[in-house]
């Protein structure tokens, strides 16, 4: 990645079209991608992704689908028609579901990257034990990113705190894209499982994904900006 604005992907954690595209408009061309969840995506649907799309811009659509294979295949082939770059799946949602996304994904021309979401990063360890996992956070981690990778995944998204333990064991054969990062001196809001932007990138990660610190800047695009220096400064 010889841009490192392109390893800076920004989560569209936003109500609306008109302050998501305003939000599109002021961060062009500061990072690399643009993050739609299911706030916005439930509302505004495929339009808006489409419209941003058409702005020259790459989409990551985070809907963490999570279902019975045949209902997330077709969810994938929905959502590469879009002309996305990025798709999230859980992990947890088993083999033959992950393998279901990735086929459907790599039968299209210009395949998106098949995210496989493993431990959300708003879970404390006491959380994820009253799930009823009796592995440790990191240990679930691991045990999900192998299925997903023999499942034909090749993306992970996972906290910082794990990144040491899946660069060792996958290598390079796995996109890491992080998500719960937070610049130095800011609010850890509903995160537990968070790291600053430098710290993620010198552990492994490929691509960070960042929300509210930028968007509730004052100035979004210099926040942008200040996070990639952080990074590469």
């Amino acid at each position: 990645m010889s841009d490192p604005r392109s390893r800076l992907i920004v989560a569209l954690d936003i109500p609306d079209r008109k302050a998501a595209l305003e939000a599109v408009k002021r961060l062009s061309g500061h990072v690399g991608y643009f993050k739609l969840g299911l706030e916005i995506f439930t509302r505004e649907g495929p339009d808006l992704v489409t419209e941003i799309r058409d702005r020259g811009e790459k989409i990551f659509l985070d809907l963490k689908l999570h279902d019975i294979p045949n209902t997330v295949r077709g969810a994938v082939r929905s959502a590469c028609q879009l002309g996305i770059h990025m798709l999230t799946v859980h992990a947890s949602g088993g083999a033959a579901m992950l393998l279901a996304a990735s086929q459907e994904a790599q039968s299209f021309v210009s395949p998106p990257l098949v995210l496989a979401v493993t431990a959300l990063t708003s879970l404390s360890d006491e959380e994820i034990r009253k799930l009823g996992v009796t592995l440790s956070a990191e240990q679930w981690v691991e045990r999900l990113g192998e299925l997903a990778y023999s499942s034909g995944i090749r993306g992970i998204v996972a906290s910082s705190k794990e990144l040491p333990m899946l660069r060792a064991k996958f290598g390079d054969s796995l996109k890491l894209v992080i998500p719960g990062i937070r610049p130095a001196g800011t609010a850890l809001q509903d995160q537990s499982r968070t790291a600053t932007p430098a710290e993620a990138i010198r552990a492994g990660a490929d691509y960070i994904v960042v929300g509210r610190p930028i968007l509730q800047a004052p100035d979004p695009a210099r926040a942008a900006d200040s996070i990639v220096a952080e990074i590469y400064g």
